[in-house]
């Protein structure tokens, strides 16, 4: 599978992101990188697909992501 949903795919995105914003309150700048960066790789290999995640990478570099091509 090398489709990568750019998409909204995410149940309560709304509330996803509070929960985002409050995952990091009371951390440094350094902290809350460091957190971003676990949470990266922990969602990347739950992907484990390295094609998906070649594909992220690249939708990443867009300033605003496109819906799948």
């Amino acid at each position: 599978m090398t489709d990568l949903t750019l998409t909204p795919n995410i149940e309560g995105p709304d509330d996803f992101y509070a929960e985002l914003l409050a995952a990091h309150e009371g951390l440094s700048f350094e902290e809350s990188n460091a957190f971003n960066a676990r949470l990266l790789l922990i969602l990347a290999n739950h992907i484990g697909d390295r094609a998906v995640l070649a594909r992220a990478l690249e939708a990443a570099h867009r300033p605003t992501p496109e819906t799948n091509t």
